[in-house]
């Protein structure tokens, strides 16, 4: 008898039966189909979503508190009408007065304030070159919006206030917007300031914009104070 006859012999003898399924035969640990599935993956993912969110309301919470100490800062503010004010000299004539409570009765029907003031201011050098300014203060939310309002007012009083543009508010910050608009006496400037607790607007005829807003910030630092 050959070798490989007595070899088949004594495998048949000694080893079991192979049973063929139609089931696939794994070799070893396989890793899941979707590697994400795994536990560390998954684990991965939650902190990154987390750390997301995190950043999210501490950008959120920034921008808030930023918001809240802008109107902690510039809620409390108080306006004076001093009799001299950037080489102007306040006018103090019956007429004046007249236009100045027109223009502050105007404001206080379209804006609730607290307190409401209107002046009229003259320059020595140019009669031409007075300043009409009005406004008040109270507490406001939202002082881009109010401003805006004035600039309207202005528009149903004259003409439409063109041309309108943002403009440096100065030291005391908020928000200043300049335009041109027309009356009897021509094209002239105004110009207007607003922040968490103020707002006034100021007609300047005979003067440019640009000059127009720098002499409202002298104006402005020396008529607003906050507490």
């Amino acid at each position: 008898m050959s070798d490989a006859h007595l070899s088949a012999r004594q495998l048949d003898k000694g080893a079991p039966p192979v049973e063929l399924t139609d089931e696939p035969i794994e070799l070893g640990d396989r890793e899941p189909a979707d590697a994400t599935d795994r536990p560390g993956v998954r684990s991965r993912r939650r902190r990154l979503v987390v750390a997301a969110l995190a950043i999210i309301a501490l950008v959120g919470v920034g921008a808030f508190g930023t918001w809240g100490w802008r109107i902690v800062q510039q809620k409390d503010a108080r306006i004076t009408i001093p009799d001299q004010v950037a080489g102007l000299r306040l006018d103090s004539s019956d007429r004046a007065a007249s236009t100045a409570d027109y223009l502050r009765s105007g404001l206080a029907a379209d804006i609730q304030l607290d307190s409401s003031f209107g002046a009229v201011y003259q320059d020595p050098a140019d009669a031409r070159r007075s300043v009409l300014i009005f406004g008040g203060t109270t507490l406001l939310w939202q002082p881009e919006r109010d401003l805006e309002s004035l600039f309207e007012l202005m528009a149903d009083e004259t003409a439409a206030v063109t041309g309108l543009r943002g403009v440096s508010p100065g030291r005391l910050g908020g928000v200043m917007k300049c335009g041109s608009t027309g009356g009897e006496g021509g094209d002239f400037a105004v110009c207007g300031w607003a922040d968490h607790g103020s707002v006034v607007l100021a007609m300047f005829p005979a003067r440019s914009v640009d000059d127009s807003a720098g002499l409202l910030r002298q104006i402005r630092e020396s008529m607003q104070t906050r507490d």
